[in-house]
């Protein structure tokens, strides 16, 4: 196998840089340009070295040299953490050297491949170090390292061990069906694939939940041209994002902008106005807005107070109906316009002036708590389209076998329902993989990692 080479912090200016070297040469390549007072090879694992990186009689720099040795690396392997000061040019001539000796430059994902391929890390714990790495929250990366330490990769192992032994069992029936004995127990074996069933609902649950946390919580602002869409998307974000001006149809195209409320990312995005035009750009840009109103979490709808005409009103109840599944939330603006600034309060409705900022960080926190609600489903597991896909897998086969089971079917007619069942939950632990599979999983990954 190869010895790879990359470097595992992030490329440009900085204090410091770390370059990874993992492979059974890693010490003997390293060796050749490093001076220290022992050579890396005599050196104990989990021990650093200091020294020089010399080449052709020049120090390139002082560096650090972590060590440590197989199977107790993060790779399995043999694996050096070379400590070098950061920038464009060190870390970069560092590797370059490296690779004239004899290391290879690494794919991506490849040192957390090498880990799962060496049983340091199951398939679900490799996903969810690339999720930690992406994380743009805080409940995001608790998440991800709470799965890294892998309390429902036990659960879901456990599980498929149980259905295959039940399976098999099911199999061995089939061995002494003319004997007439009784080789299961039909009611245990229904209990423990309901409790299978159960595990997997539980944790396909999680999914919106998870896409939340991973991407961030989706809020499309909408309403009628002049509303105050881009007045109140620039008073959210506290800064001039996007253009103002009083001449209808200004946004063509949407704007997308984050900001942290309640721990959670927060997406927003400003759309242009609904209304029939003529403009070929003006109409694509509205266009637009119904891809973004399928896309969001939640829906600002936002109406101009001083209009009185009941076009507004109409096209935020077509929405409703269209997206029966979106939460929406009314946002009445420019109530600094009314006299005496009073409208009757109701449910699901704020009122505010976006222009003055009136009751702007009290949307935010009803924004914050709907998206608070939305992630607090189950966040024990921040589920992916794969694992979703599996664990839908799954319960097909489970409930196949539940009903066959409850109709008195055969053993024949059972077994490979709960066989099929296992190897699916197999499959979202890594128990059961291909390399097809596992080349989609890490070419998500960044170089170094």
């Amino acid at each position: 196998m190869r010895t790879i080479v990359a470097q595992a912090t992030a490329h440009g200016i900085s204090g410091l840089a770390i370059i990874r070297v993992s492979g059974a040469k890693a010490f003997e390549l390293v060796d050749i340009f490093f001076s220290g007072k022992k050579k890396i090879c005599d050196a104990k694992s989990h021990t650093i070295l200091y020294g020089n990186f010399i080449e052709d009689g020049n120090i390139i720099d002082d560096v650090t040299i972590s060590v440590f040795r197989a199977p107790h690396s993060y790779t399995g392997d043999d694996v050096i953490e070379i400590g070098c000061h950061g920038g464009n040019i060190i870390p970069q001539k560092i590797i370059s050297m490296l690779i004239s000796a004899g290391c290879t430059y690494a794919d991506a994902g490849e040192f957390t491949r090498r880990a799962f391929i060496n049983g340091k890390l199951n398939l679900m714990q490799a996903e969810a170090v690339a999720d930690l790495i992406h994380s743009i929250s805080l409940p995001s990366a608790i998440t991800s390292a709470r799965q890294l330490h892998g309390g429902f990769t036990k659960q879901l192992s456990d599980i498929r061990k149980n259905l295959i032994n039940i399976a098999a069992l099911l199999e061995l029936d089939l061995d002494f069906a003319e004997d007439e004995v009784a080789i299961f127990d039909s009611s245990k074996i229904k209990e423990d694939l309901t409790s299978a069933l159960r595990l997997c609902e539980y944790l396909r649950s999680s999914y919106n939940s998870a896409n939340i946390l991973r991407e961030g919580f989706f809020v499309t602002i909408c309403g009628l041209p002049n509303s105050g869409k881009s007045t109140l998307f620039n008073a959210i974000l506290n800064k001039n994002r996007a253009i103002v001006s009083n001449i209808p149809g200004t946004t063509r195209d949407y704007l997308e902008e984050s900001i942290i409320i309640n721990d959670i990312a927060i997406k927003f995005i400003d759309t242009a106005g609904l209304r029939k035009t003529q403009n070929f750009i003006e109409s694509e840009g509205i266009k637009l807005v119904y891809d973004k109103l399928e896309e969001a979490n939640l829906v600002l709808f936002l109406k101009d107070v001083t209009e009185q005409d009941a076009t507004a009103i109409n096209i935020y109840n077509e929405l409703k109906q269209k997206y029966p599944a979106q939460k929406f939330l009314f946002v009445n603006n420019k109530c600094d316009l009314l006299e005496n600034n009073l409208l009757t309060p109701k449910k699901n409705t704020i009122n505010i002036s976006a222009k003055n900022q009136d009751d702007i960080e009290k949307l935010k926190q009803e924004i914050g708590k709907i998206a608070k609600d939305c992630v607090n489903i189950n966040n024990e597991i921040l589920l992916n389209q794969r694992q979703y896909h599996l664990l839908g897998k799954s319960m097909e086969h489970l409930l196949t076998a539940i009903e066959d089971l409850e109709s008195g079917a055969s053993s024949e007619f059972i077994a490979p329902s709960v066989r099929s069942a296992g190897n699916a939950i197999g499959k979202i632990n890594g128990e059961t993989w291909n390399d097809e599979v596992l080349n989609n999983i890490f070419s998500n990954f960044c170089i170094g990692k």
